[in-house]
């Protein structure tokens, strides 16, 4: 029987030790742990639940070692911190679930990883990285296309997004660049504004043998962005609806060409929006997408086109056992 540690941020171990609710959105429930967990029970494992990169670390230096490791631990700081447990098991050759470390640092910054599919050929809304406040008065003096949207470069699970992201003048622009780049300590993200619809499609295994799950149609309530606010309460504040058949060619099109161009594997997600002239464009990858078995987007839209929990874990469990040749 093989052995498959299972690496996470516990929200609960954060919130213990003094960080914030903000700080920790991204991190798991337990229950999305004992979710997969059972999953992988199910399928012949011995799970050990290992934890943060901390308590790796920990019981990597005691020697501990494991078959593979189901990783989907976020960490704490900088913008290469879903590349960290992947670096890091990479150097003890212990292989793991999920994409390594250059595709979870390409895809965290939002607009290195735009750069990458564009050169694919994929459409994506113009855009441009403000790395200080000196460069605001230069941006000042441009022409600008309003509106434009505001996000950190380098966020995920919508924090940063509010109902101010949308921006429509220069005074507003940079009042919010301002305050983004205080708070985050990181670039801001000035995108053209996409005013049409927005998806999220799930894909399945890397390169030629990657395949579209599904996906979903996300409608928020009264013309709100798909926020971190949003996100936690969804059944208050957004639907879902399948795809339907005037659209769903192209967005799993767009999505998997996006897929394959930043080198995902094993699962993920890839959010899309339809811009001005009615093309679907990429937003942004999620190569390390949530696996709550309830509120997460990748087991929503897995449910809704007919696939359960158990058939999204076992496929990504098989598809890591493929790309590192290893068997039950």
């Amino acid at each position: 029987m093989k052995t498959i540690g299972i690496t996470y941020d516990l929200r609960d171990w954060y919130i213990e030790k003094g960080f914030s609710m903000i700080e920790t959105t991204e991190f798991d429930k337990i229950s999305t742990i004992s979710g997969i967990e059972t999953e992988l029970i199910r399928l012949g494992f011995e799970v050990d639940r290992i934890g943060n990169i901390f308590e790796l670390v920990q019981r990597l230096s005691q020697g501990d070692r494991w078959d593979l490791v189901f990783n989907i631990a976020e960490c704490m700081y900088g913008d290469g911190r879903e590349s960290a447990i992947p670096a890091l098991l990479d150097q003890y050759k212990i292989p793991y679930v999920f994409s390594g470390p250059v595709v979870m640092g390409i895809s965290l910054n939002k607009y290195y990883s735009k750069l990458l599919v564009e050169a694919a050929g994929v459409p994506v809304s113009p855009g441009r990285v403000i790395k200080e406040l000196t460069e605001l008065d230069d941006l000042m003096n441009e022409e600008i296309d309003f509106p434009v949207f505001l996000k950190p470069v380098a966020e995920g699970t919508g924090k940063g997004i509010t109902t101010r992201s949308l921006v429509n003048s220069k005074e507003e622009l940079m009042t919010l660049c301002t305050e983004l780049l205080n708070d985050y300590n990181q670039p801001v993200l000035i995108e053209e504004f996409l005013p049409g619809r927005e998806f999220t499609v799930g894909i399945l295994g890397h390169a030629k043998n990657a395949s579209i799950i599904g996906g979903m149609e996300i409608i928020c309530k009264d013309g709100l962005p798909y926020s971190n606010e949003v996100k936690e309460n969804y059944e208050e504040f957004a639907s879902y609806l399948p795809i339907d058949d005037e659209v769903r060619e192209e967005c799993y099109a767009v999505a998997l060409k996006s897929w394959i161009a930043l080198g995902g594997v094993d699962a993920g997600r890839i959010d899309l929006r339809i811009n001005r002239a009615g093309k679907v464009c990429f937003i942004e990858a999620n190569p390390l997408a949530g696996l709550n078995p309830h509120s997460s987007d990748l087991p929503i839209l897995s449910r809704m086109c007919g696939k359960d929990y158990s058939y999204l874990i076992e496929n990504i469990i098989n598809s890591a056992l493929l790309r590192n040749k290893l068997t039950l």
